[in-house]
């Protein structure tokens, strides 16, 4: 039987291998032909020598990002381990540029090479749409840019909005006022804010109108100046709704719309305003698009396995 042994020396045994072995069962679960043994600072693998040459590659670019960010956690394993190369997995990689400071001590900040390009088109453009699956961070990373430009004083307020669709459930029979009833599907904007804003000051923003997040019905009539806004889950948005929201564009604001063509909940026959929107604006200066995958999955590693098996279901059916 073939073996390689890899020692060690640069980096701290313990921390790479993780709480109780955790990232060698990661390893082990990629490689289930080879017989793997983690022991002191080496790592022993037995097997078919075709198999210990991919495992050698992939556990030299494990080191290598550990030796350059003195971490390793499941996703970071997951995407060197299923990249194709590694080239493709340092062109997948983020710069690490962290965006805000969060509760905690947190770093937030892009974690794969998309979520950085949708930062720097944010960066060189008014408004840009974020498209991809559910998972991708569109929303996370858009939160989080749009708590940087206010920390940074570059507006005055954030507005998040959603439509509100339902999907595949009534709000109406939902309890309570209509705060009540909405509050629960703008939940993952609210969980995004608490990451990156202390409690406190999250609800002394929210109390003085600095952070607002409505549905997108109460965005009808406003002019949005000074304000980085974000309509999330956005392909639930009708032609007349999506127009209605794009023309309150204000001064010195900043537009983000993000959505999953994949998941619409409107009525039959009814045209995303999200998929018209990107045919029609495709071409105008100062608008962005940038279209995310399965790549940039950062939830568990099985939503990705989800969205492929999905995607495979729906290429054979058309």
């Amino acid at each position: 039987m073939n073996e390689i042994i890899v020692e060690l020396t640069e980096i701290s045994p313990k921390d790479f291998f993780g709480a109780q072995n955790i990232n060698i069962d990661l390893l082990k679960k990629y490689f289930p032909k080879l017989k793997i043994v983690a022991r002191g600072n080496k790592i022993k693998a037995y097997g078919d020598e075709e198999m210990l040459e991919e495992f050698d590659k992939r556990l030299d670019m494990l080191v290598t990002h550990f030796g350059k960010y003195n971490k390793l956690d499941e996703h970071t394993i997951e995407r060197i381990l299923s990249s194709d190369s590694r080239r493709d997995y340092e062109e997948n990689s983020p710069s690490g540029e962290i965006l805000v400071h969060g509760v905690s001590g947190r770093l937030i900040k892009a974690q794969t090479a998309n979520q950085q390009k949708l930062v720097d088109l944010m960066r060189k453009n008014d408004m840009v749409f974020a498209i991809g699956p559910a998972g991708t961070g569109k929303t996370y990373t858009g939160v989080a840019l749009a708590v940087k430009a206010l920390k940074e004083k570059q507006v005055r307020r954030i507005i998040l909005t959603r439509p509100a669709v339902e999907a595949g459930e009534n709000l109406g029979f939902l309890p309570g006022d209509l705060k009540e009833k909405l509050d629960p599907y703008m939940q993952p904007l609210y969980d995004a804010l608490r990451d990156m804003i202390p409690a406190e000051k999250l609800a002394n923003y929210i109390e003085n109108g600095i952070i607002q997040i409505a549905p997108m019905a109460f965005m009808r009539g406003r002019t949005l100046d000074n304000a980085f806004v974000i309509l999330d889950e956005a392909q639930n948005t009708t032609h007349a709704q999506m127009k209605m929201f794009l023309t309150r564009m204000g001064k010195n604001a900043k537009f983000m719309i993000t959505g999953d063509p994949g998941q619409i909940d409107l009525p039959r026959r009814v045209i995303s305003g999200l998929k018209e929107a990107i045919l029609v604006l495709k071409d105008v200066p100062g608008i962005g698009i940038l279209y995310l995958d399965d790549k940039d999955v950062i939830r568990h590693r099985l939503v990705k396995e989800i969205i492929s098996a999905y995607k495979e279901i729906e290429h054979n059916n058309t």
